[in-house]
């Protein structure tokens, strides 16, 4: 670990740069340049993901109603990604690429670790649950993630929130490159019992525990967060916050499940959705149930933004309190298109459909003054290419011999320079997409086509019978990428090897 004497001189060589004037992103020759090889400075590095929060669910990019003022914030400073995207359209395995670099089909990790009983109202006993599948499956040890890579260059490592990648012991995040782990392995919780459908579900570091059970969890990962960065902000680190808000509640009770879950405090914010908040009669697991009307479950899912953007308010207060601004990039997104209470305009779909409302996500990044304040960036980006424009910032080395499938995109950040990002394919079971250039092929059981995203974002219209050429043009890129996932080397749960 490097000490605080050698963090510190990063820290003034960094100023130095800035005051010799290459704080704007740029080098002597107008490229732009990154902060790790032009100053000797290997960054601060914070991940923030929210979960199912809808592409127009931020103030920043366009809501009206969800209240996210330090997002804003964030924004402000920072650059907002209108054209970035997940490499799965739902938690699992948006999760794994994001750590990896690699797609799903890639990494192994290209369907859902859960088990299915719950959604037909089955209660485990824990004796039953330590042999399904959500107990055992998890992400291939033979994979590199980042946090791996980044310990190795002297970064502090820690994630506070959802993990989702596995839960026995060789699968947790102090197996797989964190220092510090607080927070659940599932893929969802009851936000206050912290509960997965009545199985206990909290960690810290490899070890289940319950001692901090009836507290709402986004209050927790924004604790850990803070504690973090008054023990390490002497030296360099990468804190990864996944929050679980605003997914839906893990719990069998159908009006608990049927929405976020939020606090009395936030929902008091939105009044006008209190008024209208009540039941409504439903079929729950083959039987009458009440569950939240549209708007109780709309009520619900805002107070849970809202309150996850105030503890990201916190964590950003820290790193001013402790002159972390400038040195610390922060890269904040959704981990999949936002739910069916989500509002995700102007886009088509939702999360687990291939629509760009399922894969298209909101992004931001700031890093100032690396990154200029108050900008949009509209092109084509994928969370693929976080991992090796983190390398690249940080200074940090990609393995020999590793395949990723991003890019590094921080000339695009930097000077809104051209994405090397010029295509992009999804599969999840038998659905679909590709999109070449500015054109999309979605072939799902939720409908399909071709469109041509530079006029139809939302995807109403369907060009195939006019650009025929176009569509059998994708189709064969998708076969070729398809072909080439089936040829690397097999990784589990899922490959059969």
């Amino acid at each position: 670990m490097r000490s605080v004497e050698t963090r510190n001189w990063r820290v003034w060589s960094f100023a130095v740069a800035l005051a010799c004037g290459i704080g704007a992103g740029l080098d002597a020759e107008g490229v732009a340049a990154d902060p790790a090889t032009e100053a000797g400075v290997g960054p601060n590095i914070v991940w923030i993901v929210s979960d199912d929060q809808g592409y127009a669910d931020l103030g920043c990019f366009g809501s009206r109603q969800v209240k996210t003022p330090n997002l804003d914030r964030l924004a402000a400073g920072g650059v907002r990604l209108t054209n970035f995207y997940v490499s799965w359209p739902a938690c699992t395995p948006s999760r794994g690429s994001l750590l990896t670099g690699r797609y799903p089909q890639r990494n192994g990790i290209y369907d859902m670790i859960r088990n299915e009983a719950p959604d037909y109202g089955y209660r485990y006993s824990p004796e039953e649950y330590e042999v399904t599948f959500e107990r055992i499956g998890g992400m291939d040890t033979r994979e590199i993630l980042l946090p791996e890579l980044l310990r190795q260059q002297g970064y502090r490592t820690a994630i506070f929130g959802k993990w989702d990648l596995g839960s026995l012991r060789r699968f947790l995040p102090t197996s797989r490159g964190f220092d510090e782990f607080y927070g659940f392995v599932n893929t969802g919780i009851d936000y206050f019992t912290h509960e997965r459908y009545g199985v206990p579900s909290m960690y810290r570091d490899d070890r289940p525990t319950q001692e901090d059970r009836g507290t709402y969890c986004t209050q927790l990962f924004e604790r850990e967060a803070v504690r973090f960065l008054r023990r390490h902000h002497a030296e360099p680190f990468f804190l990864y916050i996944p929050f679980n808000a605003p997914h839906s509640a893990s719990n069998l009770d159908p009006v608990i499940r049927s929405a976020p879950q939020g606090t009395d405090a936030y929902k008091a914010l939105y009044p006008e959705l209190q008024a209208g908040a009540g039941l409504q009669s439903a079929t729950r697991y083959g039987k009458p149930a009440q569950v939240r009307n549209r708007a109780g479950r709309r009520l619900e899912y805002c107070a849970a933004v809202t309150e996850m953007d105030a503890a990201i308010g916190r964590i950003l207060d820290v790193l001013d309190e402790f002159d972390l601004t400038d040195s610390t990039m922060i890269v904040f997104l959704s981990d999949n298109g936002g739910s069916g209470i989500a509002d995700n305009g102007p886009l088509r779909g939702h999360k687990a459909q291939m629509w760009e409302g399922g894969v298209r996500v909101p992004a931001i990044v700031r890093f100032p003054p690396r990154i200029p304040a108050g900008q949009q960036r509209d092109q084509f980006l994928s969370t693929l290419d976080l991992l090796p424009t983190t390398l690249a910032v940080t200074g940090s080395d990609l393995p020999s011999g590793l395949q990723i499938d991003g890019f590094d995109m921080w000339s695009v950040l930097a000077t809104n320079a051209t994405s090397p990002r010029t295509e992009m394919f999804w599969k999840r079971r038998g659905d679909r997409a590709a999109r070449v250039g500015n054109w999309k092929w979605v072939d799902a059981e939720a409908g399909g086509g071709l469109f041509d995203l530079t006029h139809d974002v939302g995807e109403s219209r369907d060009l195939s019978q006019q650009h025929p050429d176009i569509l059998a043009h994708l189709q064969e890129r998708y076969g070729q990428w398809l072909a080439e996932m089936e040829r690397a080397e097999p990784r589990g749960p899922f490959r059969n090897f």
